[in-house]
């Protein structure tokens, strides 16, 4: 349609290549069926310098540019691997401005859909707004199927892993960095401010507070992994995270954030109303050790999503504006150079910014 040809392609030395899997955890199950848990998911990676990118696009939403199927680059016969998670309701391309600079810098970046929050599915289902801690396991597996998979195996360097989320997936990342959720800690703070956003259904879902409770005491399948909601999901081949706009601060307990002993950044916009810094990303910052954070001026929450087309931007305000002042592009430009930055500074690279 005529509202996507806006942008010009980027100017970068190494394109980006993008490919599409699909893979399964073999141990869960479906929230739908009795099938094994999907897990699909978005790589892109440094491609040979004959690739030819082009734009990509969902929907209202612009998804970079990147070459499908392209050749991976041999400059390097190993890659570090970055491994993405998506905020609630979201999906994997929502992350293609991170993705793509990271890749194009020499990293391999996977995101997943997570199953029943994801919009990249048919149907948004209640499971994937209430079990949050279903996500970090969808990244373990994510990493052991990558570091099978014929394609990219041979070039992931193992020993160089990290991880980005935004918002739930900022979630997502602290857990799998040695957080652990108490949901009555999390609970006994909404009960005494409902009023915080994250206490409160997402815009994201359709699904009111009512039903959530019914889900939590009548479904034995929620009950089983509510169970499991206390485990611990370190993943001890994740040696860094970079955390954006993260919810859910107030779920960890105390103790685990304290014994959490990678390097964690930490960003968010001071104009952010879903994820308050003052009840997450300030607690984290405070309670995981040698932490940092930095705050954004200016920024709110859905300025971390992919940017907008022209008809995004008329008809979903709520996604696709900024505040005044804020360019979104670049605002992305600035986290993921940021980013890249932390990732090279936590691990041993040998690339140059691009």
């Amino acid at each position: 349609m005529w509202w996507y040809f806006q942008d010009k392609p980027p100017q970068r030395t190494n394109p980006v290549g993008r490919v599409h899997k699909l893979y399964y955890d073999n141990e869960r199950r479906s929230w739908i069926d009795d099938k094994k848990r999907p897990l699909a998911t978005t790589i892109w990676y440094p491609a040979v310098a004959t690739a030819k990118e082009k734009a990509w696009n969902i929907a209202i939403f612009k998804a970079g540019w990147s070459a499908q199927d392209a050749e991976i680059s041999n400059k390097q016969t190993k890659y570090p691997l970055v491994v993405l998670s998506h905020g609630t309701g979201g999906s994997a391309m929502q992350l293609s401005w991170l993705a793509e600079t990271l890749a194009s810098n020499g990293y391999i970046v996977a995101a997943v859909n997570h199953h029943g929050n994801t919009a990249a599915e048919e149907k948004l289902l209640i499971q994937g707004f209430v079990l949050w801690w279903e996500r970090a396991q969808d990244i373990s597996v994510l990493i052991d199927k990558l570091l099978k998979d014929k394609q990219f195996a041979k070039y992931i360097d193992n020993s160089q892993i990290t991880m980005a989320g935004f918002s739930l997936g900022g979630y997502t990342a602290i857990a799998l960095a040695g957080g652990i959720t108490d949901r009555k800690q999390w609970q006994n703070f909404c009960n005494n401010l409902p009023q915080v956003a994250f206490c409160k259904p997402p815009p994201e879902s359709n699904f009111s507070l009512k039903e959530f409770k019914q889900l939590t005491t009548n479904n034995q399948q929620v009950k089983d992994s509510i169970l499991n909601s206390k485990k611990s999901y370190k993943d001890p081949r994740i040696k860094a995270v970079y955390v954006i706009a993260p919810v859910h601060g107030t779920a960890f307990t105390q103790n685990s954030l304290a014994n959490i002993n990678i390097p964690v950044k930490i960003i968010v916009g001071d104009k952010d109303k879903q994820a308050t810094a003052e009840y997450n990303a300030g607690i984290l910052a405070k309670q995981i050790p040698n932490a940092k954070l930095q705050v954004l001026k200016d920024v709110s929450h859905y300025t971390f999503l992919a940017s907008c087309n022209l008809k995004g931007r008329w008809f979903v305000q709520e996604l696709c504006s900024d505040e005044e002042g804020i360019n979104r592009q670049e605002a992305h430009t600035m986290v993921s150079l940021n980013t890249l930055e932390f990732f090279n500074q936590n691990i041993t690279v040998n690339n140059n910014p691009q």
